[in-house]
């Protein structure tokens, strides 16, 4: 074996190109277990796929009893919804027995990305036929969580938006097309509240379930659990049961006709409660210190799944999630012995659990864990990248604790750069790249990623920081961002990049900093306040408050109500607080990446801080991509934007990455 070269950090030879982490990564989300067709009892695992190779289509993917994975739907089908623009569940599994005269027919309801319309696709049938409207006259009604609802129909959530108006309301529609043509035929269940969320039929077919609230919270900030009666004048009037302005409740799942699980934060964490409805009391189960669940950014996500034994096959932690099994009726907790961190798609039938899951050694991963037994075994049933590089080129996570302003804790995740085949020079210091997560109420978690991979196998080091404000580590850590956006992400950010420095783990003349979304406007942020760092790369980032709480999209158009402040009354901090308000101060060079059809930040956002930088000698770049939105999904569009990231840190920061093209600047 030959001895690693020496070359300098960020010149290092990978075997990891930027087609590789683009083509060689898709999406995984909103997996299911479906009863198989066989009737041995048993379960298929089906899931949706996002494929950059394929334009970012989303597929509805299944594996058969004998390891067989093939599409559900032909290439043309898109399987996404676009409410509130992030999107929701957007398939399910029902019976038509009822709907039709023919016999009982299993079939896949699910919304189709080119119009949002409904369609009803009958196992062995060739093509799906529609179930709700196309739009017309300037009205879209949009559906997302589909879900078995009183016999003959489905029950979900639909959103319309008629020019510049846009509803929500709980509906039931008929299995048997007649609500294509005509919208007058799908009921309408609720339609109090602005927002809605995980509707659940109960056991008797009496009731539905739900979760609402209204601007301006945030599903994080307070929602309520609510019931409406099916077999009554519809709309119906809801029945509260829990939840409030101030108390975020999540997933309500039938324990029996008369009791509810729900999810709540009223102790300061999410935790798992038994909700009655005769009196609306709400037991604990598991009260502990930890998160059960995580910001609802997709309608739809599920945190855990009722077993048939009657236990809860749980997901719980601080930082990130690992999975437990919960009896409601001792409290017990056990862990599954499973050293992996798992996503917000938990999905049970019988006594297995289907997830999404990661860890040091696997990328994302649809799973399905069997928890009958005394001991839990891991079915890996699809990678979201099948080939990745040898483990000596992948970072291992190491969770570390920082002390920032006023003695506040900050959590991250370090990567070190790593590579077998180059190590740098004795005393050179490595390039490091801070990593700063969308939301703001999000978290970063571990586990294996290519792309953090591509920086760090060629030399560049990055450090996830959780700043105050994120999700993971109570509502005490997320409520430290309240009126404070622009202040404490910044702070954090750069306290944490500052003691990484002083613990000799990283060059301080080297510092960069990244993210997305709200992870732009902190990089933005941070650039304008600070000289801490040397380069700055901003995806899809707001930079000017104003115009974005006026532009945004309907979900997110109050949520700087408490991140900032209300309007009018804050008017002149949401001036002061904006990035864009103090280009003058800006020295550091910037890179910017943005898709044009993006409806949560709009193109102007950050086109208006490349416009304020031309001729101003600040070495920046600004890459707009055709058909993007919020989030790129092609695979050129990834390359390109990866390709550019290096580019440009190598011209920032003082080393020559090999093949990858040159990034021009402008000045």
């Amino acid at each position: 074996m030959s001895s690693p070269i020496v070359l300098p950090y960020g010149s290092w030879p990978s075997p990891i190109s930027a087609a590789d982490v683009a083509r060689g990564s898709i999406s995984l989300e909103f997996p299911g277990l479906v009863n198989s067709a066989d009737s041995t009892g048993q379960h298929e695992a089906w899931w949706l796929e996002g494929r950059p190779q394929d334009g970012g289509r989303f597929a509805l993917v299944r594996r058969a009893q004998d390891g067989a994975i093939s599409d559900v739907l032909g290439p043309e089908w898109s399987v996404r919804s676009r409410i509130i623009e992030y999107g929701a569940h957007p398939w399910t599994r029902v019976t038509t027995e009822a709907a039709t005269s023919q016999d009982a027919t299993d079939a896949t309801v699910f919304c189709f990305w080119d119009d949002q319309r409904l369609y009803l696709l009958r196992d062995g049938a060739s093509e799906p036929r529609p179930l709700t409207t196309a739009p017309r006259d300037g009205t879209t009604h949009m559906y997302g969580e589909p879900r078995p609802g009183p016999t003959g129909t489905l029950i979900a959530v639909r959103e319309t938006r008629a020019g510049d108006a846009v509803s929500r309301s709980l509906v039931m529609v008929p299995l048997d097309g007649s609500a294509a043509d005509d919208d007058g035929k799908v009921t309408v269940l609720n339609d109090q509240h602005h927002f809605y969320t995980h509707p659940r039929l109960s056991p008797d077919g009496q009731r539905v379930s739900y979760i609402a609230w209204d601007h301006p919270q945030m599903p994080w900030d307070g929602t309520v659990a609510a019931v409406v009666e099916v077999n009554t004048k519809l709309p119906a009037a809801e029945r509260v049961l829990a939840g409030s302005t101030s108390e975020s409740v999540l997933q309500p799942e039938w324990a029996d006709d008369e009791h509810l699980y729900v999810i709540s934060d009223r102790s300061g964490w999410w935790n798992l409660y038994r909700l009655g409805l005769a009196n609306g009391a709400l037991e604990p189960i598991a009260a502990r210190e930890e998160e059960f669940a995580s910001p609802l950014w997709l309608l739809g996500l599920t945190y855990y799944g009722v077993l048939s034994d009657g236990r809860l096959a749980v997901t719980h932690g601080r930082g990130h999630e690992q999975l437990s099994v919960l009896d409601p009726a001792t409290g017990s907790l056990v862990p599954s012995g499973l050293s992996h961190s798992w996503d917000t798609f938990v999905m049970t039938a019988g006594s297995s659990v289907v997830s999404v899951a990661s860890s040091d050694t696997l990328p994302s991963s649809v799973v399905v864990a069997e928890l009958g037994g005394a001991d839990v075994a891991l079915d890996v049933v699809r990678r979201s990248a099948e080939h990745l590089p040898d483990a000596g080129y992948l970072p291992t996570a190491q969770p570390r604790t920082f002390i920032g302003v006023g003695g506040r804790e900050i959590h991250t995740f370090v990567y070190h750069p790593t590579n077998p085949d180059a190590v740098a020079a004795d005393g050179e210091l490595p390039p490091f790249v801070v990593h700063v997560h969308g939301g703001p109420t999000g978290h970063s978690v571990p586990g294996v990623s290519l792309e953090r991979a591509y920086f760090t196998s060629r030399g560049i080091g990055i450090i996830d920081v959780n700043y105050g404000g994120s999700s993971g580590y109570g509502r005490e850590y997320r409520n430290r961002l309240l009126g404070q956006w622009g202040v404490v992400d910044v702070e954090d950010s750069v306290a944490a990049a500052r003691a990484l420095a002083d613990a000799g783990d990283a060059d301080v003349a080297r510092l960069g900093i990244c993210g997305g979304s709200a992870g732009g406007w902190t990089t933005v942020a941070a650039l304008v306040q600070t000289q801490t760092f040397a380069a700055g790369t901003a995806y899809y980032p707001v930079t000017d408050l104003l115009p974005f709480a006026q532009d945004t999209h309907d979900f997110e158009s109050r949520y700087l109500d408490g991140l900032i402040g209300p309007l009018p009354e804050a008017h002149d901090l949401y001036v002061e607080r904006s990035p864009l308000t103090h280009l003058d101060q800006l020295r550091t060079p910037i890179l910017l990446l943005q898709g044009d059809d993006d409806k949560v930040v709009p193109p102007s956002q950050p086109k208006a801080v490349a416009d304020a930088l031309a001729g101003t000698g600040v070495p920046h770049a600004y890459l707009l991509f055709a058909g993007e939105q919020h989030g790129f999904r092609k695979a050129e569009s990834n390359i390109t934007a990866l390709e550019s990231e290096l580019s440009f840190y190598g011209q920032v920061l003082g080393f020559t990455p090999p093949d990858v093209p040159l990034l021009p600047l402008e000045r």
